[in-house]
């Protein structure tokens, strides 16, 4: 097996991505049959600068760089070989945020992520102007707020581009996103996989009385879809990647793309009626539509799949935080007892517990707000549990009702899709820490979408391997052969994974529960305002 990897390394049939998450860069090398076959990985965490949430171009390089070298050093002790090419590459990011540059390519302000919530005015005005949602961490959110603020550099812009389209530019030397990554960018025409000319033009008509030496296409990252050659690595980013020298330059290059597409990606969620939804500290769904909402809904943000497919996502910042909390005290209670419990058992039998419980959780209700949550409108949040003298207050229910309102705020948004504009959706795909104990996170999350769920055994690879997947296709797909149709028959197509249907009994409780959760907001309400 290692002899066959040993060549497979040796002449360049392996695809390499490399994703810039919120806490760790991840290198993940795969095989010509998918497989990953060596990683590497660097931890990081942004910085609160000047009220900007950052990271500094020296991290950036930084940590990719240590990402590769560990990655490189995995191959080099696993298959006794120099990695010095690699068949296609590709990288992805964090999604939105604001990276500007001038004429001379020095970056103008430092980075402002995803993360920050200092473009509230510019959102507001610009998804009025253009009828459509345009969220605070929108790429062209932060542009405009820059040009509502008056802020100096401004005029000295000549490129605009993401994290991900910023590392693609220093590699290759070529401006360019994918669709999915740019559709984070600025609204995205589904005719023709780009830009939508009608809303740029109109934004220049807004930003004319400015006078600024430049219209807002002469500054962004050109777009391409999902199997478009993107450029090629160059020899000076052959050196920026590889500090050994060793890489040789002439690489091909995917289009760069956002973490969301590549964890559609990763969890073969790019069909029409597809969806995935990732359950861990947040929580979020993508739903890939098959035609555009009626209207625009605030709770729900639009992108694309790397193909260009509508996707309407209901992202919600709490999940499973304060359930963690709770696990937590259950915990510290087993040892003030003086009986060890292992983590994975506790969390296993407490979650299995909630399968006992009433239908409705016993009347019980929870807020698991830790943070603010924008789907329910809290600029801040408040952990609540409330019950009532009459709850059916005992274990099953407790563990029960904190599954559920982990997954409620999010519930509030899948509800725009599937009650008020009827999406159809044949099943979702579930990944993350909810899903870890078997059977149980995935039952609350079919009763609560009312839609079957499944589980891969590949869920948990991520979006490095979602981004190498695209490198793959780049050079290995057949002419013709859709991204779907290549997913579907040379990376899932022996996958195992396990699906559970809605119990009608869990979907109507989840329903009563939904109705004390909506009508309690104003005890959440009371909270924020009282507990400062």
């Amino acid at each position: 097996m290692s002899l066959d990897v040993k060549n497979t390394i040796l002449e360049g049939k392996t695809s390499l991505g490399i994703e810039l998450g919120s806490t760790r860069i991840k290198a993940v090398l795969i095989n010509e049959n998918n497989v990953p076959i060596a990683s590497g990985a660097h931890d990081w965490e942004n910085s609160y600068v000047d009220n900007i949430w950052t990271y500094s171009v020296e991290e950036i390089w930084t940590g990719i760089q240590d990402s590769y070298q560990k990655m490189a050093a995995e191959v080099r002790e696993k298959y006794d070989v120099t990695l010095t090419t690699i068949g296609a590459i590709g990288f992805s990011g964090m999604m939105h945020g604001y990276m500007a540059f001038n004429k001379d390519n020095e970056l103008l302000v430092p980075f402002r992520t995803w993360r920050n919530n200092i473009t509230e005015q510019a959102s507001t005005e610009l998804t009025s102007l253009f009828n459509y949602n345009i969220p605070q961490r929108w790429s062209i959110a932060h542009l405009y707020q820059a040009i509502l603020n008056n802020e100096a550099h401004v005029s000295e812009i000549a490129f605009q581009t993401t994290l991900a389209g910023y590392v693609h530019w220093k590699l290759t030397g070529e401006k360019s996103l994918g669709v999915g990554e740019a559709s984070g960018v600025f609204p995205i025409d589904l005719e023709t996989k780009s830009y939508n000319q009608s809303m740029i033009a109109q934004f220049n008509e807004v930003i004319s009385a400015k006078n600024l030496p430049w219209k807002l296409e002469e500054i962004l990252p050109k777009v391409l879809v999902a199997g478009e050659n993107a450029g090629l690595l160059t020899e000076e980013g052959a050196k920026l990647l590889d500090v050994t020298g060793e890489l040789q330059a002439g690489i091909p290059l995917c289009p760069p793309e956002g973490d969301a597409g590549t964890g559609m990606v990763a969890t073969n969620s790019v069909a029409k009626r597809t969806g995935n939804v990732s359950a861990g500290t947040s929580v979020f769904a993508m739903i890939v539509l098959e035609k555009e909402l009626s209207k625009v809904y605030p709770e729900i943000d639009l992108v694309t799949t790397p193909t260009g497919n509508l996707v309407a996502m209901a992202h919600s910042n709490n999940c499973t935080s304060d359930l963690n909390a709770w696990v937590g005290l259950f915990n510290e209670f087993s040892q003030a007892m003086g009986i060890e419990v292992d983590m994975n058992k506790l969390y296993s039998t407490l979650y299995t517990k909630a399968l006992e419980g009433d239908a409705d959780a016993g009347g019980l209700l929870s807020y698991g707000y830790l943070s603010g949550e924008h789907m329910t409108h809290f600029e801040e949040g408040r952990p609540l549990f409330v019950r009532s003298s009459d709850s059916n207050f005992n274990l099953a229910n407790f563990m029960r009702v904190h599954l559920f309102t982990a997954l409620g705020a999010m519930k509030i948004g899948m509800d725009l899709l599937l009650k008020e504009e009827n999406v159809q959706l044949d099943e979702i795909l579930g990944h993350g820490g909810l899903f870890k104990t078997k059977g149980v996170g995935q039952r609350i999350m079919a009763g609560a979408l009312n839609t079957p769920v499944s589980v891969m055994e590949t869920a948990g690879e991520g979006g490095a391997w979602g981004i190498a997947l695209l490198a793959s296709y780049t050079i290995n797909k057949k002419e013709n052969e859709t991204l779907d149709d290549y997913l579907n028959n040379h990376v899932f197509s022996g996958q195992q994974s396990e699906t559970i249907t809605p119990d009608q009994k869990d979907v109507e409780g989840f329903e009563q529960f939904m109705e004390r959760y909506k009508a309690g907001l104003v005890i959440e309400r009371a909270a924020v305002e009282t507990l400062k």
